[in-house]
């Protein structure tokens, strides 16, 4: 039990790791990559020998009913609040040990992605350091038993993530996404505070999850406390997974470098929200009566989003923007199968997704580096480079085809099964929604092939000749497309083996539906899939369909426009949300500063200026210069009088103390009877 007991081992390496960095870092041969290179491969190792180790646990019960118990262990006292004692410890069941394995192979690919990619980059260092520290934040979230460590991990990532997006932050349009990605999260973490303190007090003041899950399927928190802390967390779900109406921060995020999109948009980040959901689960499945209700927020926000992401897709000339859409309208997938009950197709999804879209983010940057002179503009700078770059021509089509979800590809077998259980569960409008979805898909994804790797080279071939990634970077592309074939199969039917290692007691206790493979369901599915590419190609390879139709006919250049214009929600936030708030207050706050602040300021100056005449013209001049002069004035008139009497006569002197003396006796006579 080596692995499972020490897998506290796989997140404390990458923080370790960011210290080292930033403290010797540039004195190392290689900058300090070497060292969070070594320190992700170690933890890789970890953490499949803690999935190798999951896996070998032994099974409680029989079919249906088997699963494996958690592996816990409290390392240390956090701290204590009175009665209630926080310890910090790791929680390792199929779930945790799931998101292991993913998050820690892809930060390791993209360590060593980045070795080429980022080589020349002007803070090599400092991006090796927030690299590891930002996959430490997920993975502490992944391994908690506690909400607070939950916490911990979330706003670690919260924190990563815009240093990583803002990391050319001398061009402002970096650091404006930074920004507007640090503040949208934000928004919705309030949510993730007020939820975390509802439970504590509603589940009898504890932040276990694990008590916290077995209270809600108990019975032991009425349900109006459920409902509103499930409300509250899916408030901070919506913002970190980038789900309507906050899902406007993660295109702009992709000013930072493109592995750090790759890592935020396939392991860690937007994959944060939607593994809160899932391990929190019986909490939602019970406030908002998942399974016994024809709908709910999580399966309305995730149908949403499938779908209006997707159209925003069509629209980009940015291919790294195509793929950014595309992840929040997966992310729409895995939080709407969540919804409708299919729990184990959304992990799966998870799974799946982070492989794929990993490869095909790596592989825009591969383009952007040695095919498009590090541009990512679809329209003006690529086209036509299938021949001149294979190896990541092969790799892009392939995840593309995974994402499309075409069999035998990982993408089919995940997908379908969310669809499955939305068809099976009662939902089937949002079954209807997930196919309209996967046709959108398989559309913009094939829009984006041929506007890259097909037609004329649109770039200045004389200025830079593209030409084939070094093997730093087209070798996790080859990892990579073969994992987007394979991984998929660990679920196929008469496998199942993910559904099998990730089921836990919880699960089968909140009697979480699961459905066998439907034939039907996939080949409609399927259907859908394929004519999305056939659309694509019609339109694109063969010219066919109404071109410029959007030029000619108002409504839909209006739709367009509506959709180039991403539905006017950032004019919405920025100039309505933020303009409303943000002009009141700026102009109270400058009238703060030219009434009050200046008001003080002046009137201390006014005041300090007639103490100080007070004290010139009174005090020194009259009182202390009056001493002084009146001193040395009674001693020039006291040498005065004393010069008249220094006569030097003898006779004179005599007088003087005759006199003297008839004083002192005439005084002696009065003041003594």
């Amino acid at each position: 039990m080596f692995f499972l007991r020490n897998a506290w081992l796989i997140f404390l390496l990458p923080v370790l790791s960011f210290f080292v960095i930033l403290l010797v870092g540039k004195r190392l041969p290689r900058k300090g990559s070497e060292v969070g290179v070594a320190a992700l491969g170690a933890s890789w190792i970890l953490s499949l020998g803690a999935a190798i180790q999951w896996i070998g646990r032994p099974v409680i019960g029989h079919g249906e009913e088997a699963a494996r118990h958690a592996f816990d262990r409290n390392l240390f006292t956090w701290f204590q609040m009175g009665s209630v004692k926080v310890d910090f410890g790791i929680h390792i069941d199929g779930l945790a040990v799931a998101m292991l394995v993913v998050v820690t192979t892809i930060s390791t690919l993209v360590h060593i992605f980045s070795l080429a990619y980022m080589e020349d980059d002007r803070r090599y260092t400092h991006y090796y350091a927030g690299l590891s520290l930002f996959t430490s934040g997920m993975l502490i979230l992944v391994t908690a038993g506690t909400t607070l460590q939950m916490l911990l991990g979330w706003e670690i990532m919260g924190l990563c993530s815009f240093m990583l997006i803002g990391h050319w932050w001398e061009e402002k349009e970096n650091s404006d996404a930074a920004l507007k990605a640090f503040f949208t999260t934000r928004t919705g973490d309030v949510g993730l505070l007020v939820g975390i303190s509802i439970l504590f007090f509603g589940a009898g003041q504890t932040f276990d999850a694990t008590k916290i899950n077995e209270a809600a399927l108990k019975g032991e928190m009425s349900h109006w406390v459920l409902l509103m802390a499930a409300i509250a967390l899916f408030c901070a779900v919506v913002g970190k997974s980038a789900q309507f109406p906050l899902h406007t921060w993660l295109p702009d995020a992709m000013a930072g470098p493109t592995p750090v999109s790759a890592l935020i948009h396939a392991a860690t980040m937007v994959v944060a929200g939607v593994f809160l959901v899932a391990r929190m689960y019986p909490v939602f499945f019970k406030a908002f009566s998942i399974t016994h209700s024809p709908i709910n927020p999580i399966a309305v926000i995730g149908g949403i989003t499938i779908i209006i992401a997707a159209a925003l897709a069509f629209v980009q000339s940015d291919i790294k923007k195509v793929l950014a859409y595309s992840t929040v309208s997966q992310l729409g997938y895995m939080i709407m199968g969540l919804g409708v009950g299919a729990w184990t197709g959304s992990v799966f999804h998870i799974f799946t997704h982070a492989f794929y879209k990993a490869c095909l983010f790596l592989g825009a940057g591969s383009i952007a580096h040695s095919g498009s002179h590090h541009s990512f503009d679809m329209k003006k700078d690529m086209g036509g480079l299938k021949d001149d770059m294979p190896v990541t021509f092969a790799t892009f089509v392939i995840a593309s085809v995974a994402l499309a979800g075409i069999p035998p590809l990982a993408g089919f077998w995940s997908k379908d099964e969310i669809l499955l259980g939305a068809g099976k569960n009662g939902y089937g409008f949002f079954m209807v929604v997930g196919l309209v979805g996967a046709f959108m898909t398989a559309c913009y994804m094939t829009r984006c092939i041929y506007l890259t790797f097909f037609g004329e080279h649109r770039g200045n071939a004389a200025h830079h000749h593209p030409h084939e990634s070094p093997v730093l970077i087209t070798g996790p592309l080859v990892f990579l497309s073969v994992l987007s074939v394979g991984a998929g199969l660990l679920n196929a039917p008469g496998v199942e083996l993910f559904k099998k290692w990730t089921m836990s007691p919880l699960l089968i206790e909140a009697h979480i539906p699961e459905h066998a493979f439907s034939i039907p369901t996939a080949a409609i599915s399927v259907a859908f899939g394929l004519a999305g590419i056939l659309v694509g190609y019609l339109w694109y390879w063969r010219n066919l369909g109404p071109h410029g139709v959007t030029e000619r006919a108002k409504p839909l250049h209006a739709g367009y426009t509506f959709l180039e214009n991403k539905y006017y929600l950032d004019r919405l936030y920025t100039d309505g949300v933020v303009g409303s708030i943000k002009g009141p207050i700026a102009r109270a706050v400058y009238w703060t500063n030219q009434n009050v602040i200046d008001g003080l300021v002046n009137g201390v100056a006014w005041l300090s200026q007639r103490i100080a005449g007070f004290v010139y013209g009174v005090i020194d001049q009259k009182i202390v210069d009056g001493m002084v002069n009146g001193a040395g004035w009674s001693a020039e008139e006291g040498g005065s009088i004393l010069r008249v009497l220094q006569t030097g006569r003898v006779q004179q002197y005599a007088a003087i103390l005759f006199g003297a003396a008839v004083l002192f006796g005439a005084s002696l006579v009065l003041f003594t009877r």
